[in-house]
């Protein structure tokens, strides 16, 4: 099968479902994802609008990342580290891989991969506050 770039809203919605139906069922991710998340629809559509917005230079996502991933840490007692943030990297690769190629493709995965480099780094750094 022939793959394509990641042109539309639909693409980025296939690329974060299928993405998170890895994560759901991963050792690791699954656990945290799962016990957070009760709306998985909604869910889709918020992650459809943070990465539709980051691929296409739209203004859809409202929300703030940085927090919410401090908070689900909080809430988990702190479990959440690099290898965490390794596994993620890699099921977005293998999806995006799975069904992408082109520059929009490639620039989803340079883009998921500073930015699980920001929110490790402000997970380390919100819990080095907390214990100040």
């Amino acid at each position: 099968m022939s793959k394509t770039d990641i042109t539309n809203r639909d693409d980025v919605y296939q690329l974060v479902t299928e993405f998170y139906a890895l994560v759901r069922k991963d050792d690791l991710l699954g656990p945290i994802f799962n016990g957070i998340i009760t709306d998985w629809e909604g869910h889709f559509e918020k992650l459809t609008d943070f990465w539709e917005s980051n691929l296409f230079f739209q203004k859809k996502y409202k929300g703030n990342p940085l927090v919410k991933h401090v908070e689900v840490d909080k809430k988990q007692e702190r479990p959440i580290n690099e290898m965490h943030f390794g596994v993620w990297l890699n099921l977005w690769f293998q999806t995006i891989d799975r069904l992408f190629e082109g520059d929009r493709a490639q620039l989803a995965k340079n883009r998921a991969r500073n930015m699980g480099t920001f929110i490790h780094l402000k997970i380390f750094e919100a819990r080095t506050k907390a214990e100040n």
